[in-house]
């Protein structure tokens, strides 16, 4: 099995059994949503030494850390993304949510994103104005959104998958990377939301599904590393512009009870987490 460490950023995950957790949680009101370099680095710099291959974090707000972990990648890998979002926008922040594709093609071990699973407004026009064009033109940055939550024209243009054929989609896209490394990260977003609580607008996968193409890829190819984020937790922020940001990018959802939201990630985090062999 890979090994495993939880960055306890912000408690929203309980005690996981079998995974050290490291207590970070004064850092998780200064990065939350968004950071600064400065912080990212030193951030990056505190926690390189306890890095695993499997690496658990908290809320989606945090996402773009998944980049940060990259860093620390040797050799080239093609980037796997489970989201519900893109994450795509070339707008400042430089280190946010929202735009943390960008700097992982940036690290030159990346040789390009997919990402599956998107559903929400962000392919639709004008927000997709801040997409990376480049990157999808030259092919570093691939998204394979729902059919079923985008209208006919975004469906042409972005060739969307649907829930009947997403398997077969992504069977020959394993196929495509084999015998190639692989780095997968995993936003809890992306799963339906009965089976997730998060911070922010859930997708259409289950877990069952994101389980069987974690099980796809490690057959194909190499994974490299892995993390995974998503899980829901009480905003807190540490600067007034981050907290208006955040408050204003981020939907207008149910209250969420924090136990029962623990109790249904950690299921789905049981479901997803470890990679199993395919039975033959």
């Amino acid at each position: 099995m890979m090994q495993q460490v939880h960055l306890n950023l912000d408690d929203a995950w309980g005690p996981i059994d079998g995974m050290q957790s490291l207590d970070l949680r004064t850092w998780g009101p200064r990065l939350r949503y968004h950071g600064r370099r400065d912080e990212v680095d030193a951030f990056y710099h505190e926690i390189r030494p306890h890095l695993a291959s499997f690496v658990l974090y908290g809320s989606g707000d945090f996402h773009y850390l998944a980049a940060v972990f990259l860093r620390r990648i040797e050799v080239p890998v093609v980037v796997v993304s489970f989201d519900n979002h893109p994450d795509w926008d070339v707008r400042p922040p430089h280190w946010a949510c929202g735009g943390w594709v960008n700097r992982a093609l940036e690290i030159p071990q990346v040789r390009r994103v997919s990402v599956w699973g998107c559903g929400n407004f962000e392919l639709t026009f004008p927000s997709r104005l801040f997409a990376n064009h480049r990157a999808l033109r030259d092919g570093t940055l691939e998204v394979h959104a729902w059919a079923e939550r985008q209208s006919e024209s975004v469906r042409h243009r972005f060739d969307c998958m649907l829930r009947q054929n997403w398997r077969e989609r992504f069977e020959r896209f394993a196929e495509s990377l084999s015998g190639q490394d692989v780095y997968v990260t995993i936003d809890l977003d992306c799963l339906a939301a009965t089976e997730a609580l998060t911070n922010w607008e859930n997708g259409l996968f289950t877990a069952a599904d994101v389980k069987w193409a974690l099980n796809v890829l490690c057959e194909r190819s190499r994974l490299s590393g892995a993390d995974l984020c998503g899980a829901w937790s009480p905003p807190a922020y540490a600067r007034r512009f981050q907290r208006f940001a955040g408050e204003w990018d981020h939907p207008k959802l149910a209250p969420v009870d924090p136990p029962h939201a623990k109790t249904v990630n950690a299921a789905a985090l049981r479901i997803i987490w470890p990679p199993a062999p395919i039975p033959r």
